[in-house]
């Protein structure tokens, strides 16, 4: 009995896990449609409307998706002046952090995030 509780109890908790990473990844979403979409593919597929913003999807390529949430608190400062500098707060940060990795063909990164200001 002891033993079907805590399974009972280990099953609630990871679906109440599931249902807060859920909630994250649809605000990052929400989010990154609001500001990065002009420019950026935000999507799984697509193409990004400026053909110079690389998609959101192949950060990986460039970022470690993890090391972006500093760059994304501090400022992130980038190599092109026509992307403009955002300062989220800490909740969205984890939010789009969770799109992100969400929507990457691979998980694996090649190089650091930017750095801040």
């Amino acid at each position: 009995m002891r033993a079907a509780l805590a399974l009972l109890a280990a099953l609630s908790l990871a679906t109440a896990a599931n249902a807060q990473e859920r909630a994250l990844r649809e605000r990052g979403e929400v989010l990154v449609q609001r500001y990065c979409a002009g420019c950026h593919a935000v999507e799984p597929t697509g193409d990004s409307p400026n053909a110079a913003a690389p998609p959101f999807r192949e950060l990986h390529r460039r970022y470690s998706i993890d090391n972006l949430a500093a760059a994304l608190a501090e400022g992130m400062l980038v190599g092109h002046p026509a992307m403009p500098e955002f300062d989220f707060q800490a909740n969205d940060i984890q939010s789009i952090v969770s799109y992100l990795k969400s929507i990457q063909t691979h998980q694996q990164a090649t190089l650091p995030a930017p750095v801040g200001p």
